[in-house]
C-alpha cells in the first residue's frame, strides 16, 4: 500500500484529490495540510511515500517545504501539483528534490499514474519538462558543480546522461547508442549511485551544474 499526503492550501482540491487517490485500492491517504509548515509537520509524523505537494501555500510554499522534506526523509517522493505555468517552478523544485510535476487539471488517470510513477522510484520528468528546465539554464546563472566530478564516470556513462539530460527516455537512449534497453537501464543505475541522486530528474540538474550539458548544446570532456 502506497501511503500519500496531500498539501494544498484548498480544501475543496484536497477532498478531491484524497476520493481520487482511496478510489485506487494500491493507494491510501494518510494526511492532508493546508500550509508548507503542516506539510513538513504531517510528513514527518506519517513518513508517507508520496507527497502530492502545490506550490503556492501560506506560511511555507511548496518549494521549501519540499527542500525540507527530502533533506529530513530522502525515501519520501514529492510530486509538485500546480495551476501555473511551470517555468518559474522547475528548476527551483528539482533542486529542492521534487521527483515530478503535474497541473492540478490532469486527468484522473494521469494523477494515479504520476503517484505510482514516483512511488516506484521513478522520476516524473516528460521531455517537454526537460525543456523549460533547459530554459531555465539559459536564462539565469546557475549554481556550478565541480566539472571534476564528471570524472567518476565513463564515457559511456557520461553519453547517457547526456541524453537524459537532453529530455531522452530510456528507449530513445537505446536507439540512439545502439545498445539494448537493459543496457541503458544499468547506465542509468551507475550514475544515480556515483552521484548519490534520487532519481532521473536529479540527474538532469547534475548534468548542467557540472557544465556536461549547456541550452546552447552538448559540452565535451578533453
Amino acid at each position: 500500500m502506497v501511503r500519500v499526503v496531500i498539501a494544498d492550501d484548498q480544501t475543496l482540491l484536497r477532498g478531491t484529490f484524497r476520493a481520487l487517490i482511496d478510489s485506487d485500492p494500491e493507494f491510501t491517504v494518510v494526511g492532508e495540510a493546508g500550509t508548507g509548515r503542516e506539510a513538513v509537520d504531517v510528513v514527518a509524523r506519517e513518513r508517507p511515500d508520496v507527497v502530492l505537494m502545490d506550490v503556492r501555500m501560506p506560511e511555507m510554499d511548496g518549494i521549501e517545504a519540499t527542500r525540507l522534506i527530502c533533506a529530513a526523509r530522502p525515501e519520501t517522493r514529492v510530486l509538485i501539483l500546480t495551476m501555473f505555468d511551470l517555468d518559474a517552478y522547475v528548476y527551483a523544485a528539482l533542486r529542492a528534490g521534487a521527483s515530478g510535476f503535474l497541473l492540478k487539471d490532469a486527468r484522473p488517470g494521469d494523477l494515479l499514474a504520476a503517484v505510482r510513477t514516483v512511488s516506484a522510484g521513478d522520476a516524473l520528468l516528460a521531455p517537454k519538462v526537460t525543456k523549460r528546465l533547459i530554459s531555465e539554464f539559459a536564462g539565469r546563472p546557475v549554481p556550478r558543480r565541480a566539472a571534476e566530478e564528471l570524472a567518476k564516470i565513463t564515457e559511456r556513462e557520461t553519453e547517457v546522461l547526456t541524453l537524459i539530460a537532453k529530455g531522452h527516455s530510456n528507449a530513445e537512449i537505446a536507439e540512439r547508442l545502439h545498445v539494448s534497453l537493459g543496457t541503458v537501464k544499468t547506465h542509468v543505475s551507475h550514475l544515480l549511485g556515483k552521484f548519490e541522486a534520487r532519481d532521473r530528474a536529479q540527474l538532469v540538474i547534475v548534468a548542467y551544474e557540472t557544465g556536461l550539458v549547456s541550452a546552447a548544446g552538448v559540452l565535451h570532456r578533453d
